[in-house]
């Protein structure tokens, strides 16, 4: 099977996980849902147990906008990883486990909010188009999401780095080999991190614009006086 290098900037976005075997066709990711110190050891053991069993990338994912943001960015830049293991509780405030699901299930409108989700700010507002329609052509959800059994998640990533498909579950798996067009390089260079409050329709796009617009005069104007 083809497998090729990662980009060169792979992983772009830094977060809480562990680098594994950049060749690896799988990355593990458990929702976190409490503040990143007061993780709990169970869900560390999750996270280490996807990259000791040969995950590319194994860590937390808390919220549906800059925490997809992020993961995106880091799994298109490398074409070898074709499956996403989900795992972990849900985040009863972000909704995050039912945002993923949606993603891959649904996609995103034109305003980039992940469709058929209750989730309240699930915006992949910082993301070119191109890069959302890449991930969910690159990569599978495994859904292994409320639960904590460490085998389980080691038998997912073995599953994936099959040869031939064998059955885990409801899935059959296999490693198909790299994406097979280029990877994509890309960190989140316009950082919103309220997405949610972002430009709804073109009566706010022009307003804003005249605000800017404003702002720089005004700028201007402190400028002269000074």
């Amino acid at each position: 099977m083809l497998k090729v290098k990662p980009h060169p900037d792979y992983p772009p976005e830094d977060g809480r996980y562990l680098r594994g075997n950049d060749y690896s066709p799988v990355v593990v990711a458990i929702i976190l849902n409490c503040d990143a110190d007061k993780t709990p050891v169970e869900l560390e053991k999750l996270m280490r147990a996807g990259v000791e069993a040969g995950a590319a990338l194994s860590g937390s994912v808390q919220t549906p906008n800059i925490g997809f943001e992020k993961m995106v960015c880091n799994i298109v830049a490398n074409t070898n990883i074709r499956y996403l293991i989900l795992g972990g509780p849900e985040s009863q405030g972000h909704l995050t486990g039912d945002a993923l699901k949606s993603l891959f299930r649904y996609g995103v409108d034109e305003k980039k909010r992940i469709l058929e989700t209750e989730a309240p700010d699930a915006v992949l507002y910082n993301l070119p188009m191109e890069m959302i329609t890449r991930f969910r052509k690159q990569v599978s959800l495994i859904d292994l999401q409320f639960e904590g059994d460490l085998e389980q998640i080691r038998k997912a990533v073995w599953s994936c780095y099959q040869e031939s498909p064998v059955e885990f579950r409801d899935y059959k798996m296999y490693d198909p080999g790299a994406y097979p067009e280029a990877p994509l390089s890309g960190k989140l260079t316009w950082r919103v991190t309220q997405p949610w409050v972002g430009v709804m329709d073109e009566t706010e796009e022009e307003a804003k614009r005249k605000a800017q617009v404003l702002m720089e005069q005004l700028k201007a104007r402190a400028k002269v006086s000074q």
